[in-house]
């Protein structure tokens, strides 16, 4: 028997819809040096007869179901845990691997960074491609080694969004003997980004990161697990664990921990702060808005003119303005939907 060099390690709760899709994608392309492995974290749906049935042709699929539903940090974990290969390659039960992606990766594990991390396809539910979701704004191969502040102040400067700074599982493959030797604090289980924390705890012995920019696989959208609780507790995740991550590891006042801020910014901009802000007043929902303020004081809390004046303009535009300016782009976009 081959050694297992790469685990795929795949977390799920009720994506017995999805994780056929997701299993079939890397099956086929699946070496002897390869094994998938598949957390299933309580699922109440079909998720464990779809993912038995894939077991029957393919012996290193590998299923462990938990007994009650820990939540997705301890999910992954215990994936990572279980796994054989060297490498492990955080997966989301709902994405899809591009053709030749494992080969890839097989050859890059050969330099034995400690971390690769590659662009994907973003795609609409249905698997539709949008466009490529750019992480740093690289476009070609690069290596980082984080332990060294040069190296790190440039990564952390060429970050797009969060999903630099390691918060998209799919695009995640680490050598696992790294992983297993930091232990993180428990009150980043529940973040959501416990996996991230860990990644960034391996700095101070050295961590190279090689940037892949061609991307390895598909990122299904519009299937946001987080979003059950509408979007204000949404951003709440992403702002709440990363704002807590960067004062952890950088400190508050860090350039790195700005760029972190700026990556948010980037995906939580203030137009989207302002359509919260309607939602959540038009509601009546005033603890919401408690909630939203909070938020807005976090990422806007840089010592900079512009941060100031975005959180001045948050807090302050009247709401009827707010209400006048959204109800113009939504009958200026109608209408360019018409024309089309």
């Amino acid at each position: 028997m081959n050694a297992i060099l790469l685990s795929v390690c795949i977390p799920v709760y009720n994506f017995g819809s999805f994780i056929g899709e997701t299993l079939a994608s890397i099956i086929p392309q699946a070496t002897g040096e390869v094994e998938i492995v598949v957390v299933d974290g309580a699922s109440t749906d079909n998720t464990a007869e779809v993912v038995q049935s894939y077991q029957q042709t393919f012996h290193r699929l590998r299923y462990h179901r938990l007994e009650k539903r820990g939540g997705i940090d301890r999910d992954m974990a215990k994936s990572v845990e279980i796994a054989t290969g060297e490498y492990c390659w955080l997966f989301g039960g709902d994405d899809i691997m591009n053709r030749g992606a494992i080969k890839k990766v097989l050859d890059e594990i050969n330099h034995k960074h400690d971390v690769y991390l590659s662009e994907s396809i973003l795609c609409r539910k249905e698997m539709t491609p949008i466009a490529k979701h750019r992480m740093l704004n690289l476009t070609t191969e690069r290596t980082f080694d984080l332990r060294y502040n040069k190296d790190r102040k440039e990564y952390f400067r060429r970050a797009r969004n969060s999903a630099a700074f390691f918060s998209f599982c799919s695009a995640i493959i680490f050598r696992k003997s790294r992983w297993e030797c930091v232990c993180v604090d428990d009150t980043f289980y529940g973040t959501c980004w416990a996996h991230a924390a860990r990644i960034f705890g391996m700095q101070q012995n050295g961590l190279t990161v090689k940037y892949l920019p061609d991307p390895l696989l598909k990122k299904r959208g519009e299937n946001d697990s987080f979003m059950d609780k509408g979007i204000v507790h949404r951003c709440g995740i992403a702002i709440n664990g990363y704002t807590k991550i960067a004062d952890t590891y950088f400190g508050h006042d860090s350039s790195e921990a700005f760029h972190i801020r700026r990556a948010l910014r980037n995906e939580w901009p203030l137009g989207a702060f302002f359509r919260m802000r309607i939602t959540v007043e038009s509601a009546g929902q005033h603890e919401q808005r408690m909630i939203l303020d909070r938020l807005a004081l976090k990422l806007y809390s840089d010592r900079v003119f512009t941060s100031r004046v975005n959180l001045l303009a948050y807090r302050y535009t009247p709401f009827f303005i707010l209400k006048m300016i959204k109800l113009t782009i939504d009958l200026w976009r109608s209408f360019l939907t018409k024309r089309k």
